[in-house]
């Protein structure tokens, strides 16, 4: 038990997993903020919450260089803090939105379901042009299927895709290493 609490103990990990439940709270909150003015929380403007995962690693590697790293850091704390902070966000606000829309407000999954549905509908001609007709007809019993509990693997995988640019420029541009090693 005491080599796992030392595994978790380590600063890198242990930072990581804070502001990861971090990001996923503040990402839960704008989407209750989202949900209390009235616009539906899952449709377009959801995607503004991956800002909040970009200014939350920023904030873990500014924080782990300056607390741990003693103004050092290596590509390899970088990319690690911001995957586990981005990963652990996703998973976390998925399971948080998943809950809300199983247990307090089922009404805004079926309200982004048929809003789903309306778009397709709304532009079935150009569907149909690019798609044809069998793959515009499998494209609505797609939306037809969405459960609530795909919302979870949505979130993380879309998450994850976003992820994979500004988690390598972010640490890129907090990398610093001590070079006096290598002019010896």
């Amino acid at each position: 038990m005491k080599t796992i609490l030392d595994f978790f103990g380590q600063p890198l990990l242990r930072l990581s997993l804070l502001f990861g439940v971090l990001t996923g709270l503040l990402c839960f909150v704008y989407f209750l903020a989202l949900y209390f003015v009235g616009v539906t929380p899952l449709g377009n403007h959801k995607v503004l919450d991956f800002g909040i995962h970009l200014i939350v690693m920023v904030a873990a590697v500014w924080y782990y260089r300056k607390q741990y790293g003693n103004g050092l850091l290596h590509l390899w704390e970088g990319l690690s803090i911001c995957y586990v902070v981005n990963t652990l966000g996703a998973i976390l606000t998925g399971w948080l939105i998943y809950g809300f829309i199983e247990w307090i407000d089922p009404s805004v999954f079926t309200n982004y379901i048929a809003e789903m549905r309306q778009l397709i509908l709304s532009t079935k001609g150009n569907l149909v042009k690019e798609l044809g007709a069998a793959q515009y007809a499998n494209l609505l019993k797609g939306v037809d299927a969405i459960r609530p509990a795909d919302l979870i693997t949505d979130e993380l995988s879309k998450k994850t895709v976003l992820a994979v640019l500004p988690v390598l420029i972010i640490s890129l541009v907090f990398r610093k290493q001590d070079y006096a090693v290598i002019n010896r």
